[in-house]
């Protein structure tokens, strides 16, 4: 799961510009940004294919099968997370979030509850109407994600469901990075109290 920083904070019912907690791993962040990986674990997440430069080194345990061998469109690949718990923002907890490998475009709604029906509402309103049919969606283990109402979902429109392990941490950085942007955007805009992030969060979508 990814570990978003405003979930962290304290609620006081008394606050008077406290600040936010930015304590954030700077080297995470570096190994994110260092390649432009997400396309190649994409690939390889879609299609279980290793490419022929490769498959002699597919034995080994320390193989990472992330060499490009696929032409991949935009929108075909997308990670999604949840961030929070946050504190009560108009009866909103948790921010849903989503982002395409390719172009890096991201995707979050705020949400009363981190359970499987916001997942669904989520996909059919925000990415399967918005952007058509995917190849294959990348998440953590979550029960939120690992459900028979979501896996049906996926499998009526042909959808793939890939889980991200902590052995292939590169395979949710892209939506950690996301994560990660929100976060500080949304550090600059919400109020002392911080009870404004679900109303601020479309406006954090647009500077990132």
């Amino acid at each position: 799961m990814v570990a978003d920083h405003l979930s962290r904070l304290v609620i006081a019912h008394d606050s008077h510009g406290l600040p936010i907690n930015d304590d954030f791993h700077e080297e995470s962040l570096m190994s994110i940004e260092v390649a432009l990986w997400y396309s190649h674990i994409a690939n390889y997440l879609v299609t279980g294919e290793v490419p022929m430069s490769k498959a002699w080194e597919a034995n080994t345990p320390e193989y990472d099968a992330l060499e490009p061998h696929l032409d991949m469109d935009v929108f075909d690949v997308w990670g999604i997370d949840f961030m929070g718990q946050f504190p009560m923002s108009f009866g909103h907890s948790y921010i849903l979030v989503g982002v395409d490998y390719v172009s890096k475009w991201v995707e979050a709604i705020p949400c009363r509850s981190n359970d499987h029906k916001a997942v669904l509402k989520f996909l059919k309103e925000n990415i399967f109407s918005r952007f058509g049919v995917l190849k294959a969606i990348i998440s953590d283990g979550g029960t939120h994600f690992c459900n028979k109402p979501f896996e049906t979902l996926l499998a009526k429109y042909g959808v793939k469901h890939k889980l991200a392990t902590p052995y292939h941490p590169q395979t949710s950085g892209q939506v950690e990075l996301a994560n990660w942007e929100i976060k500080n955007i949304l550090m600059k805009v919400v109020n002392v109290n911080r009870k404004d992030w679900s109303i601020k969060l479309l406006d954090s979508l647009w500077a990132l």
